[in-house]
């Protein structure tokens, strides 16, 4: 099924080629493929976003296109020179062939027409500097005069010019040279890594915006860890993240890790990856222990501990997710899961209770899968017997999990007698005592002082109301 599916891809984005050569060949223009969809064609993979270099002007011909398509979402990017149309659920952008000269104090270049080859030279990556050929007589062949298909073959990452022009021209290239690097499983040749760490300070021009796009490639790759050890190597990490880069040389515990915090995070995140596609879980896997840097401390006969660093990591939360520019609701999934990822650890090595068990399902609500998945993530122990010693306990505690939530419906946990009816019952008006009654109720039902029932819950109300507004005065 899946396979048939890619052929008829295949088939559909061979097809709006040969459409667009076809009036191309009326209009006499000369249009090419180029970039990433080349390289991807090249490597057997299959993409719907497709970039065009046009011998003259990218953008009128984006205009023909679209009207001879009868095509939508036309977006022409001034400051860039291209057009982009969406159609058949393919993305099409275009740019004219050109050149491009940069003055030291701007990253708008100064543009100019130039032919194929200077054009391709201005890119980021050879394997990105391939064009095929659209017209009639050629389609299909690759036009390759800076060896990007030898360094495809080789799966090696190398810029065009030196290395050094191209970041200095474009520094957002460096993080481009980490995120494909790691996409693809390729390797930084030596000469550009060098450069790409030397100009890593070029970065702080770029807004964090661009970089926090290509973080999110990194994050959504097969293996994220690759694109972070080349940041951690390359001093980019230092730039970018602080943060995280304060992990290095933090050492642990050898209960559940054999690693310093930074190469236990990166770990993490790939044993996310393995399970998991969900981006919001590879970025908490990312940051569940921001704040143990800040609360190392060293215990004579235990080593070193990171006592309520959950707490504080969860405090570092959403000021960090700011900076990156990262939404609302990630910030709040994050920190609330940095903030528990202890508590079924915990459960594990105590005598789990019923009350216990309560707690942890409705403090994680909803997100409660996603918790068990980043505890079971963050065991990376060297030492097989005592991995599969705590995976045995968590499927235990899972075990747990699921008979009290049956038994208890706790899902959508809240006491059943709401804030109004407390009101009524004990004639107060709107303000805390209400919330901390509201809290009584809640904790005896967690308990199991009385079950998850509106009638007890009242009953309980009325029992036991003095205790808390007795000390009113």
């Amino acid at each position: 099924m899946v396979r048939a599916q890619k052929e008829r891809n295949v088939v559909k984005t061979t097809e709006i080629l040969k459409q667009i050569s076809k009036i191309a060949r009326e209009n006499k223009i000369d249009v090419y493929a180029v970039g990433g969809y080349v390289r991807d064609f090249l490597l057997k993979k299959q993409g719907k976003d497709i970039d065009f270099v046009v011998l003259g002007d990218g953008i009128e011909f984006a205009r023909l296109l679209k009207k001879k398509l009868k095509a939508g979402g036309f977006v022409i990017y001034e400051r860039f020179g291209t057009a982009m149309i969406q159609y058949d659920d393919h993305k099409l952008e275009f740019v004219g062939a050109r050149s491009e000269r940069y003055s030291p104090d701007s990253r708008k270049p100064v543009v100019q027409a130039a032919d194929l080859t200077a054009d391709l030279r201005r890119r980021d990556f050879t394997i990105n500097a391939l064009l095929m050929h659209l017209d009639e007589e050629k389609f299909g062949e690759i036009f390759d005069p800076l060896n990007g298909r030898a360094d495809l073959a080789q799966r090696i990452l190398r810029t065009p010019l030196a290395p050094e022009v191209t970041f200095y021209d474009d520094p957002l290239r460096i993080m481009r040279a980490i995120r494909f690097a790691t996409q693809l499983n390729f390797e930084i040749e030596a000469q550009t890594f060098t450069a790409l760490s030397k100009m890593r300070d070029r970065l702080k021009i770029i807004s964090q915006e661009r970089i926090t796009e290509e973080l999110i490639k990194i994050l959504n790759a097969p293996q994220p860890s690759t694109g972070f050890k080349l940041m951690s190597d390359s001093g980019v990490l230092e730039i970018i993240l602080p943060e995280i880069s304060a992990m290095k040389g933090v050492e642990q515990r050898e209960d559940y890790h054999h690693k310093d915090v930074f190469n236990h995070t990166i770990k993490v995140i790939d044993n996310i990856a393995q399970v998991s596609d969900k981006f919001a879980l590879r970025f908490v896997a990312l940051v569940h222990d921001i704040g143990k840097p800040k609360t190392k401390q060293f215990k004579e006969g235990i080593g070193w501990t990171f006592y309520g660093h959950d707490e504080v990591g969860a405090r570092m939360i959403a000021p960090f997710c700011r900076k990156l520019k990262l939404p609302n609701d990630l910030t709040k999934y994050a920190e609330k899961l940095v903030r528990l990822h202890l508590r079924p650890i915990a459960l594990v090595e105590e005598e789990v209770t019923d009350s216990a068990v309560r707690r942890l399902i409705v403090q994680a609500g909803t997100d409660l899968d996603d918790l068990m998945v980043l505890c079971r993530a963050d065991i990376t122990s060297g030492n097989p017997q005592k991995v599969q010693k705590h995976l045995e306990n968590f499927a235990m505690l899972i075990k747990r999990i699921q008979e009290v939530n049956e038994k208890d419906t706790l899902s959508a946990f809240q006491s059943p007698v709401r804030g109004e009816e407390i009101m009524a019952i004990c004639g107060l008006k709107p303000g805390p005592l209400v919330g901390k009654l509201k809290k009584m109720i809640e904790d005896a039902i967690l308990e199991g002082i009385i079950p998850y029932d509106h009638a007890a819950a009242e009953d309980y109300l009325l029992a036991n109301k003095d205790k808390i507004l007795g000390k009113k005065g």
